[in-house]
Parts: structure tokens; C-alpha cells; sequence
């Protein structure tokens, strides 16, 4: 895996950089100095907590883009036995940007669906750096209805800076794919769990968004537009995004606050990209708590509950 450091990361990865060096030279030169090591070790570690605790909205926007970071098939691998991905909308072709298909989450049957990104330039290039086409999205509620037919539990994993917004998508009725899957996600006799992985942007994220409960990793961000896309609006300069991920409140613990989501999936100390195995086990740990209390629940109870759910997002006056 590539190393990426973020500026504000970059004080932790020079002493993970020192404990190594000196690791080298103990083994090399046959000397012991597994003391200095410690101490060091303890020095991270506390330089991590308190990085970590003080993030700004606009350093957690970074985490969630950070390439390291585990995307929807690190999660698969990790958490899906018998996975098996299935391809096409059977009316155009398949998108590689979103990944869908059917497994076993600790024996139970599940529909899993999610954004997939990519580390190397050719296979961003294939999965269109995460940004589905209609195809992805029709793709995605065709595996959906099959969950319903099934009656299996349905897993989305959102990570997408938006749906792609070029010609050929919008000639093939990207706003009405979208638009189609969020009614259809709202009556389906099944529950569905919504995790934002990475980045949630806009109706590319919410295409596949619905569902009855919906939290987010600690590190990822949920909004109606990027904070890039924000700031040239309002500011008419995007280098203004800092300032406007910070007045945007987009963040878990924003959306938290306003009630869009139901919790908060804590990451390893440093961020999911630290550790994609931990990661993936705190994930899992999360969707087998959600799945055992969902699946008592009717299905009728399940849909209205759903419908009343997204009804009282937001605020408003008369």
C-alpha cells in the first residue's frame, strides 16, 4: 500500500519513522534498545490522542479522501464470506464504480452494495474514481429487488464525491435513476443498513442512501455538495473549502447532532486507513448488533417506520 502522510499527521509519521530506523539498526548492529523504542512508542501514541481529538471538520473531510483508506471491497474481503459480486443493470452495461452482490455477514444472508474507489491511476480510471453512472445506480436496485425477493438484509456502503455528472450519464437519465432508487430503497420489505465509509456527496451518495438506520465512521463526511463545490458558490474561490466544511456542518458528529443519522462507528486510533483489519471488525461488530434487532422487526412496521424517518429530516418554519 502506498504511503500518503496528511500535514497534520506528519509529526506522528516522523517518530513511526525514527522507531523503525532504530528497529533496523538494533537487529544490524546486534544492539539492544528496546527501551528508547518504547519510549517513543509511548510519545505516538499520546502525539496520536491528542491530534486526533482536536480534528477540525476539514481535516476529517481529508481523512475520509485519504487513499489509504479502506473503500467497499477492503470491507468485503474483510467482513463478507462467500461473497459474490453481481454485474450489469441488464439495460445498458455494468459500472465498476459500484459494487454489488450477495453473502454471509457472521452465517446470516445479506445484499451488500457500495461506491467503490482506487488507489492505482488505471483502475481509478475503470472505477471513474467512484462516481457512478445510471447504469451503477440501476445495477444497484436490481441486486436490491432481489433482497427483497429473498428476504435478505440489505448493506450499503457509501464513498463518493457525487454521481457522475458527464453528458453521456445525464443522456441515460441519471436524475431519474437516482430518484427512482430513493423511492423504491424507501418500500423495501427488508431492512437496510446505510454506512458512510469515505465521502457521502450529494444524490450520488443518497442513490443508494435510504434506509432505517444510517450512521457514519468517525472520520467521513455527509453533504448535499462537496466542500470545494460550497466555497466556489459561495465564496466564488474553492480555496475556501476549509471555512465552508466548517459552516456546512458536515461531519458525524454534525449530523449526529442534527438527527440525519442514528450513530457514530468509532476507527482506530489514527484513522481507518491505519488499520484496515480493526476497522472492518469494528464495522462488522456494528452491523451484527443493527441486523439482530432489525430483523425482528415486521416489514410493514419496517417501511412506515423508514418513511417516517427521512419525513422529519430537516427543519423548517411556517
Amino acid at each position: 500500500m502506498p504511503t500518503f502522510v496528511l500535514d497534520f499527521e506528519k509529526p506522528v509519521a516522523e517518530i513511526e519513522r525514527r522507531i523503525e530506523e532504530l528497529r533496523d539498526y538494533s537487529l544490524s548492529e546486534d544492539i539492544e534498545i528496546k527501551d528508547e523504542i518504547k519510549r517513543l512508542e509511548n510519545k505516538a501514541q499520546r502525539l496520536r490522542l491528542d491530534i486526533y481529538s482536536k480534528l477540525s471538520n476539514w481535516q476529517r473531510v481529508q481523512l475520509a479522501r485519504h487513499p489509504n483508506r479502506p473503500y467497499t471491497l477492503d470491507y468485503v474481503e474483510r467482513m463478507i464470506d462467500d461473497f459474490v459480486e453481481l454485474h450489469g443493470d441488464r439495460a445498458f452495461g455494468d459500472d465498476p464504480a459500484i459494487i454489488a452482490g450477495m453473502g454471509k455477514l457472521s452465517g446470516q444472508p445479506i445484499v451488500l452494495v457500495g461506491h467503490q474507489k482506487a488507489r492505482d491511476t488505471k483502475e481509478k480510471l475503470r472505477r471513474n474514481f467512484g462516481m457512478p453512472h445510471p447504469e451503477g445506480y440501476r445495477k444497484a436496485l436490481r441486486v436490491m429487488k432481489l433482497a427483497a425477493r429473498f428476504g435478505r438484509p440489505i448493506i450499503t456502503l457509501l464513498d463518493t464525491s457525487g454521481a457522475y455528472p458527464g453528458i453521456g450519464a445525464e443522456e441515460r437519465g441519471q436524475a431519474e435513476a437516482i430518484a427512482r432508487n430513493l423511492f423504491e430503497m424507501s418500500h423495501m420489505p427488508v431492512p437496510i443498513i446505510i454506512v458512510v465509509i469515505g465521502e457521502g456527496a450529494s444524490g450520488g451518495a443518497l442513490g443508494i442512501g435510504v434506509g432505517d438506520r444510517i450512521f457514519m465512521l468517525e472520520n467521513t463526511w455527509y453533504s448535499v455538495i462537496t466542500p470545494e463545490g460550497c466555497a466556489a458558490i459561495l465564496y466564488r474561490d474553492a480555496s475556501h473549502a476549509p471555512d465552508a466544511a466548517e459552516a456546512m456542518k458536515v461531519t458525524a458528529n454534525d449530523l449526529l447532532d442534527l438527527k440525519i443519522i442514528d450513530g457514530i462507528i468509532k476507527e482506530p486510533l489514527g484513522g481507518a486507513h491505519s488499520n484496515h483489519d480493526e476497522a472492518a471488525a469494528i464495522l462488522k461488530r456494528k452491523l451484527e448488533e443493527e441486523l439482530e434487532e432489525l430483523l425482528r422487526i415486521p416489514p410493514q412496521i419496517l417501511i412506515k417506520d423508514r418513511v417516517e424517518k427521512f419525513g422529519k429530516m430537516g427543519a423548517w418554519t411556517e
